[in-house]
């Protein structure tokens, strides 16, 4: 079977290169123009992160489809980085030490990484995958499926996508092949 991870398109935030997790901001212009003109392959089912920014993406582009939500895929829960940027945070230990640990560690007052990827790896597999099946997801959320499932391994910030981009996939046996 096929699967399609799109990741949602701009946002402000997004433009700023602000981390945002739970912030539920909506697309901006540029990230509904731009999408306008991405074309994916036709799907079954569609699924979505119930953010602003995953639910407009479905929306523009898949018009005709009941978009089925699944609330564990929404994105990370930064904590006390939400909505600032790498640099508003240069001078704060707490960001650098995560930083240096390959953002690996937990997120001050945010959401365990480890625990997060589980969360989002356990809805991928809670969903009705058949024919071939979209999800609409932030980029950490296409990362940490693409990092457990994918066939050969790679590392979780080799399958980073910039917004709007998909990923077309074939799924067999609990094993994903991305072309």
């Amino acid at each position: 079977m096929k699967i399609i991870f799109i990741r949602h398109g701009l946002t402000s935030g997004n433009l700023e290169k602000r981390y945002i997790g739970r912030t539920d901001e909506p697309l901006c212009a540029e990230g509904v123009k731009r999408l306008k003109s991405v074309l994916v392959p036709a799907c079954g089912r569609v699924y979505s992160s119930p953010m602003k920014r995953c639910l407009q993406t479905a929306a523009i582009l898949f018009p005709d489809k009941t978009i089925e939500v699944i609330n564990d895929l929404r994105e990370c829960d930064f904590g006390d980085f939400e909505n600032k940027t790498a640099g508003e945070m240069s001078e704060d230990k707490a960001y650098r030490a995560w930083v240096g640990a390959n953002c690996e560690t937990p997120i001050p007052n945010g959401e365990n990484v480890t625990a997060f990827k589980a969360r989002v790896c356990a809805s991928f597999l809670s969903a009705g995958l058949s024919g071939t099946t979209a999800f609409i997801l932030h980029g950490g959320c296409v990362m940490a499926i693409l990092e457990r499932f994918a066939a050969p391994k790679r590392g979780f910030y080799e399958w980073h996508i910039n917004n709007g981009e998909f990923i077309l996939c074939d799924y067999e046996n609990g094993v994903i092949t991305c072309s």
